[in-house]
């Protein structure tokens, strides 16, 4: 059978087959060999960027390290410069790959990975997706993401979508009338797997929950749908599986590293080292123990373009105790560090608590299908959302109880029915931000 995504990557200089063969060396190492492997490449990266890359010499302040721990942690700031100045020496952006991150956490920025580098990161997917019974090569991906919307940006984007065999669902129009065309799309095309962001696809699960409709029941192709780029709930994930009818799996990646975690048939938020090294760090950038919460910071293993050694991703999560070095966990993902409400009193809570109490109350009748927080000022918050009945005074009443609960008292609310939500030029939708400086 003719292996076009292989062979779409081997002709834009991926160096695919080399990437897999290496992937599974990696992945058939017993636990002392992948401890090795980790520590080599670790050493070898890092003396690597301190040799070739003077934007990495001068962030780490000498030519040569000893203790890792001692590095110096990278931030998106740091990389908040001209790409020509962070690349390595015999790297530019003809021969390496070259793209910019969604700038979901604020702060973007235009990365680079060497080939072979990237090469990996899809043999990492391969792998991964290879879990649940899908190929690349051969499997139809029902894909819910952004797109370009110029003509050739949009032209081009479509052609990708051929050559890798996925049927794409533009998701800034999510009207029940849009949905009803995405629905006729599964009762004829033989789709295998569902992949995109998350609050697209919940929103086309409510679409279908209202119908009492069962996805795999007109698509019986389907195996598995992947989530990724937002929060997953556990409440979402459960109506998922009903009206969806296959497993669901949550994906935690970013564009400028690889995959990091990918649930496996264990249900277990397995993070990637094979072409990763992923670290807990605390506010003095000290290693956490298992199963204490801090800040993500990951280690590119292979990229020899653009160094990311200790970078701290924006993120903050918790590694399981049952976690090894070879096999860690995650066994939660808390969310971006600049999604924190600081509130008058002075107590700092995650702005997904404000998510989760919000989000247990408004949607018991499923009236409400998308909302967002925004902090405005310490104790002033709005909150916009998509519903077919405006909120009653009872039900707003109701949403700040379980705030003055759950947070503290005497914070102010603006609710702000809209037709639709605000997203990224990408599709993404921000669920809580804070506007304070």
């Amino acid at each position: 059978m003719l292996k076009l995504f292989d062979l779409t990557l081997k002709w834009n200089g991926y160096p695919i087959k080399e990437a897999k063969l290496e992937l599974r060396k990696i992945v058939a190492q017993s636990t002392t060999e992948r401890q090795l492997f980790i520590e080599n490449k670790k050493r070898e990266i890092v003396d690597f960027h301190l040799q070739n890359n003077s934007f990495y010499k001068q962030l780490a302040g000498s030519k040569t390290f000893e203790n890792w721990e001692e590095l110096p942690i990278l931030n998106k700031q740091n990389l908040q410069k001209p790409l020509n100045e962070r690349l390595s020496n015999g790297y530019n952006s003809k021969n390496a790959y070259v793209n910019k991150t969604s700038g979901s956490s604020g702060d973007p920025f235009i990365f680079a990975k060497d080939k072979y580098c990237h090469a990996l990161t899809w043999a990492s997917y391969m792998y991964r997706f290879g879990w649940f019974g899908i190929d690349f090569n051969s499997s139809l991906q029902a894909r819910f993401y952004g797109i370009p919307l110029d003509f050739i940006g949009n032209k081009k984007e479509r052609f990708k979508d051929f050559l890798s065999n996925r049927f794409r669902f533009p998701i800034f129009d999510l009207s029940d009338a849009a949905l009803e065309k995405i629905l006729k799309k599964f009762k004829y095309k033989k789709f295998d797997y569902i992949n995109g962001y998350t609050s697209s696809i919940v929103l086309f699960a409510k679409f279908l929950q209202k119908k009492n409709i069962i996805l795999k029941e007109i698509c019986p192709t389907l195996k598995v749908c992947m989530v990724t780029s937002e929060m997953l709930f556990e409440e979402d994930k459960i109506l998922l599986e009903n009206q969806f009818g296959i497993a669901i799996v949550n994906e935690y990646g970013a564009s400028e590293l690889d995959l990091i975690a990918f649930q496996n048939p264990n249900s277990e938020w397995q993070v990637n080292t094979e072409t990763l090294f992923v670290e807990i760090l605390d506010d003095n950038d000290k290693p956490l123990p298992y199963g204490q919460e801090g800040r993500i910071v990951i280690t590119s293993l292979f990229n020899k373009a653009h160094p990311f050694i200790r970078y701290d991703i924006g993120d903050i999560g918790i590694l399981d105790t049952k976690s090894t070095l070879q096999k860690p966990i995650l066994k939660k993902l808390i969310g971006r560090t600049n999604d924190v409400a600081i509130l008058p009193s002075g107590k700092k809570s995650p702005g997904l608590t404000f998510y989760y109490v919000t989000k247990s109350i408004i949607e018991d009748d499923g009236n409400v299908k998308e909302f967002i927080i925004r902090q405005t000022e310490t104790d002033s918050f709005e909150i916009e959302y998509v519903s077919e009945t405006k909120l009653n005074s009872e039900q707003i009443k109701k949403i700040e109880q379980a705030i003055s609960l759950y947070l503290e008292p005497n914070l102010n609310f603006k609710f702000t029915r809209k037709k639709a939500l605000e997203r990224s030029n990408r599709g993404k939708l921000k669920q809580f931000q804070s506007m304070l400086k």
